[in-house]
């Protein structure tokens, strides 16, 4: 089996990698040249747990190699899976720009017999359009060449995992492109497979699972705006809620990042204003996620103090624990916030550079930095920040800290002389916090703290 799969990120490359260890033979396609050198010398230019090595034992064996020229490559291809990034416009209809192109390249080396499977994520009814777009082939989808659709359901530092795992939702544009994608999958991923019928069944299967997802957190976050308001701890409860098989609420948090959750609602939103439908929970669901940032820097202020001429630093570009990506992280949203607010913004992450970081619109900062912003605000729950030590970052200058994230114990940073915000948790009683700084001579009141606070004044870092 001759397999061409258009796309080297994060998501191609495994599928690519555990396509060739099932035995097919494998070209990956990619727009960039150094990604396509780095497979072609056996090396993973991607970071992501397993897929290095696997990679270098489909290599060695021959099963793997890579390709800028995707028409070239499709000539050759039985089968061709599409995974290219779809986002979104700025007005929030997805773009398809992308994937476009690379169905007209696949277009111009399309073979009678071949099945093209998309995988990336699309709106209802777009896999039935870009259908129409082979068809440039001279070539009739359904009579003279197979389409199918069967989302990707993976996400990063669990990919090989997940792949295999997870099972994989496929519809086709006729039952018999449905049947022959079951018996693909079946052999050259090994997964469980699920056929639902039509390319729009399927395409909804991902879309409705996203919309759960981002509804569910949505209503996580508001719950745990009232648990703030109220005194209780919803981190403490959660298990309690989710106790009697009736109920799977997630985590609250200070946003919603990445790929997906962000972005696929809207492809449901959009559609369906084409349709003559409303979405109000879809679309409020999106608006309660992307307020939680701001909802967050409102009550650090009410709590705390106005935030203008103040600084502050934020933990975590990634959207997600040990993850370098950024796409929609919260991260931008919180900076935004602040801005607003007449803060500076100053950003940490050891996944990246700091001309990365300046390069996304913000100040890096160490965080072994003799002195720090008063407010500390985590974004990513990356492991390196895990262990801090409170005491330590109170000496250096910080005074309160939002986790957004809830990993850290309140009382650790508390009993650090920390003013502590959680997500969910409940807000502090200022009349009552006692703070106690071995590095200052005096033991200050809370007065006393915040005056030292707002004299405070930032290191010089231009990005």
């Amino acid at each position: 089996m001759k397999i061409v799969v258009v796309g080297a990120g994060k998501m191609g490359l495994p599928l690519a990698c555990q396509f060739a260890h099932c035995g097919a033979d494998v070209t990956v396609c990619d727009v960039k040249q150094s990604v396509v050198d780095t497979i072609n010398r056996g090396e993973c230019p991607i970071d992501e747990p397993g897929v290095n090595a696997l990679l270098r034992e489909v290599f060695m064996r021959s099963r793997l190699r890579a390709s800028t020229d995707t028409t070239g490559a499709t000539r050759k291809a039985s089968v061709i899976v599409v995974i290219v990034p779809v986002l979104l416009t700025p007005g929030n209809d997805a773009d398809v720009s992308a994937i476009k192109s690379v169905s007209h390249q696949i277009a111009a080396g399309l073979q009678p017999g071949s099945m093209v499977s998309y995988e990336t994520t699309l709106p209802v009814g777009a896999t039935r359009g870009l259908a129409k777009v082979l068809e440039s082939s001279g070539l009739q989808a359904g009579l003279d060449f197979d389409v199918v659709f069967s989302p990707e359901r993976v996400k990063s530092r669990l990919m090989l995992n997940h792949l295999t795992a997870n099972s994989k939702v496929i519809g086709g544009l006729t039952p018999r492109a449905a049947d022959r994608a079951v018996e693909f999958y079946t052999e050259y991923l090994g997964a469980p497979v699920i056929n639902v019928g039509t390319l729009e069944a399927a395409e909804l299967v991902k879309l409705a699972g996203m919309v759960y997802r981002d509804v569910n957190i949505a209503l996580a976050n508001e719950i745990a705006r009232y648990a703030e308001t109220v005194g209780v701890d919803l981190h403490t409860i959660l298990p309690a809620i989710n106790s009697d098989g009736e109920a799977a609420m997630l985590f609250p948090g200070i946003g919603v990042g990445g790929h997906c959750a962000p972005v696929y609602p809207h492809f449901l939103i959009r559609d369906g204003e084409r349709c003559g439908l409303e979405m109000p929970l879809t679309k409020l669901g999106r608006q309660i996620n992307d307020k939680q940032a701001a909802c967050c820097i409102d009550r650090l202020e009410r709590v705390w103090m106005p935030l203008q001429g103040q600084s502050a630093l934020i933990l975590g570009l990634g959207f997600r624990p040990q993850v370098k990506e950024h796409t929609c992280s919260t991260s931008f949203l919180i900076g935004a916030e602040l801005r607003k607010r007449g803060a500076h913004v100053f950003l940490n992450d050891p996944l990246y550079t700091d001309q990365e970081i300046c390069g996304h619109g913000f100040v890096p900062l160490p965080f072994t930095s003799d002195e720090l912003p008063p407010v500390i605000i985590l974004s990513t729950a990356h492991t390196a920040y895990a262990g801090l030590d409170f005491r330590d970052l109170a000496r250096r200058g910080a005074r309160v800290i939002v986790d957004g994230r809830a990993l850290w114990r309140p009382q650790d940073v508390a009993d650090a002389g920390i003013l502590y915000l959680g997500v969910g948790r409940p807000n502090p009683d200022w009349s009552s916090f006692s703070i106690h700084h071995e590095s200052l001579a005096v033991e200050d009141s809370a007065t006393e703290v915040l005056e030292l606070q707002m004299a405070w004044s930032p290191p010089c870092h231009q990005p």
